[in-house]
């Protein structure tokens, strides 16, 4: 893989594998994950993601896999977990740790009350996008929080608009908030997919992630939201060249080194129910 690819993708898919479509048991998305920590593609990994009501589930079963470097996790919270959390960590210091907190919110004194988790861990706030979310972002930055985004879900109606994603995508930079996204970004490209695994599933038009973490790299560089819009929706591998050095996109350029510098500061990660469908596609796709 081309270093620029291996640079905007390094630590990126955060593993939901207990999560639709997917929906694995907990035996089985721990296995996953600790097969994946000692494969050939370990770069990508990121966190394991769980409910911290299953906090308790996931110890029991997790521990005869919980060897090297501490399991990064990452769990769905509110203030009220605070105690749980921190026991946890205090548990199984030195083979898991739970280093991120995930809630959402609706309004401003939503994001208001969960200004207490940044105590305990990285907090990213779900925001809703449909209308304009500067305010909800105005706050996220406020509280010292970062924001989460929904690509997708199990529904097409679930899928935001481009124009929403890429007005999100600005309103980050413009108010200096870090990001992460989830579901719905299973393939690079954008594309009409199964939404579920499912042979028989409906289809849906989905985000690539390759165009949603592209984007989030040229709106940090300053492009017009219009102009990320088109990224967004872009469809035609074609349209991208890849090398060691940068990756462009119809005439638009990001370095390696710029992209490295996004993934660590601006766009962080994505949750994925899959950790190999993503890579595998990718390798797929022969980006010229």
């Amino acid at each position: 893989m081309r270093a620029s690819l291996r640079s905007l993708l390094a630590e990126r898919i955060d593993y939901a594998g207990l999560f639709p479509p997917a929906a694995l048991p907990m035996a089985d998305a721990v296995a996953n994950f600790a097969s994946y920590r000692e494969s050939a593609d370990a770069w990508a990994l990121a966190r394991f993601v769980l409910p911290v009501g299953r906090l308790e589930e996931f110890e029991g079963v997790a521990a005869p896999h919980l060897r090297g470097a501490p399991w990064r996790l990452a769990v769905l919270a509110q203030p009220s977990d605070a105690g749980a959390i921190g026991a946890f960590n205090a548990r199984l210091a030195g083979r898991a740790h739970i280093d991120t907190v995930e809630s959402r919110a609706a309004t401003v004194d939503d994001v208001a009350a969960l200004a207490p988790l940044a105590t305990l861990a990285t907090t990213y706030v779900e925001l809703p996008i449909h209308d304009d979310p500067a305010p909800l972002v105005t706050a996220v930055a406020a509280h010292g929080l970062r924001a989460k985004v929904r690509t997708g879900g199990v529904t097409a109606d679930s899928f935001p608009t481009a124009g929403e994603v890429a007005r999100f995508l600005v309103a980050c930079v413009r108010h200096r908030v870090m990001l992460k996204a989830t579901a719905g970004l299973h393939h690079p490209l954008r594309g009409d997919y199964l939404l579920t695994y499912d042979a028989h599933s409906a289809r849906a038009t989905m985000f690539g992630y390759l165009n949603v973490f592209l984007a989030a790299s040229f709106a940090r560089q300053g492009m017009d939201a219009a102009v990320l819009a088109e990224l967004l929706e872009e469809r035609d591998a074609g349209a991208f060249h890849v090398d060691d050095d940068r990756v462009t996109w119809r005439g638009h350029t990001r370095a390696t080194a710029a992209l490295a510098s996004d993934r660590d500061r601006f766009a962080i990660s994505f949750g994925s129910c899959s950790f190999r469908e993503p890579l595998d596609d990718l390798s797929a796709l022969s980006l010229p």
